[in-house]
């Protein structure tokens, strides 16, 4: 399949989009089935979710792939955007404070809520009340994308508010490990047998063999049978450690520059005292 069937009037990808090309028509044909899919016993605006949500899930894969994990050049990138295979207005969005999970810029525009407000789901938990916590936006069907300790990881609670980017390089990771794994027990086994063969060893199971063959059924499908980490799975929660991870190393960052600063004001001031 051409990785360039979004747009037939576009120029030819640039190297490395390929990278990309497997999860987003993954993506592609999910949001195809779901327009198709039956309403029956839907409410109007619940119909919508999975186009706003696989909207958010597409947009954060490229933008964590470039951002975050680094996994792909500007030129990627910006042919994503150009080609509109990202929401450019949601990304926008993503770069300010307040706004790094946003779910949709629907739900921040005041002329579609009462009173002039934003949704529900802007609203942080510890800031609802208890018949307010367990609320959805009804339009993406959002629990909460405000920023900030104590907010949903899932912000959908389903496979679309995964995210992708972190699943993608927790199942590379894996696979990298698999790899070196079989290595160490193909080299185990050929010296197994090479020592057999001059009679210095005895036939006998390799120390590296163990009960490890459901490995693979815990970190979920391949990618080629899908891009999503089944609920649960050891990928999931690898995944929830990188995303875990990158958030951290922005708090540190944050962090030492004031531990900087206040190291600076106690420098000056002892210097007062000194003179």
């Amino acid at each position: 399949m051409s990785t360039n069937r979004w747009d037939p009037k576009a120029k030819k990808p640039p190297k490395g989009f390929s990278y990309l090309a497997p999860v987003l028509s993954a993506l592609e044909n999910e949001l195809r089935d779901k327009v198709r899919e039956s309403n029956a016993n839907k409410r109007n605006t619940e119909s919508m979710w999975p186009v706003h949500q696989i909207n958010w899930q597409r947009s954060r894969y490229v933008y964590d792939m470039y951002y975050t994990h680094h996994k792909i050049d500007k030129k990627v990138y910006d042919y994503c955007i150009k080609n509109k295979l990202v929401d450019p207005a949601l990304i926008a969005k993503w770069k300010k404070p307040g706004y790094e999970r946003l779910c949709s810029t629907y739900v921040i525009n005041s002329n579609n809520y009462k009173f002039g407000t934003t949704s529900i789901c802007r609203v942080p938990l510890k800031d609802r009340s208890p018949e307010q916590l367990a609320a959805q936006d009804p339009t993406t069907g959002c629990r909460g994308c405000a920023s900030g300790v104590g907010q949903p990881r899932n912000i959908f609670g389903n496979k679309y508010g995964q995210n992708l980017a972190a699943v993608q390089i927790a199942r590379e990771e894996r696979m990298e490990e698999l790899e070196r794994k079989r290595l160490r027990e193909e080299e185990e086994e050929n010296r197994t047998r090479h020592a057999t063969a001059r009679g210095e060893g005895g036939e006998g199971e390799s120390e590296t063999d163990d009960d490890d063959d459901d490995d693979d059924d815990n970190y979920g499908p391949t990618p080629t049978a899908g891009v999503w980490a089944s609920g649960g799975s050891k990928l999931e929660a690898q995944s929830e450690r990188l995303e875990d991870n990158d958030n951290v190393g922005d708090d540190n960052g944050g962090k030492n520059e004031e531990g900087d600063e206040d190291d600076n004001h106690q420098s000056q001031a002892t210097k007062k005292l000194r003179t």
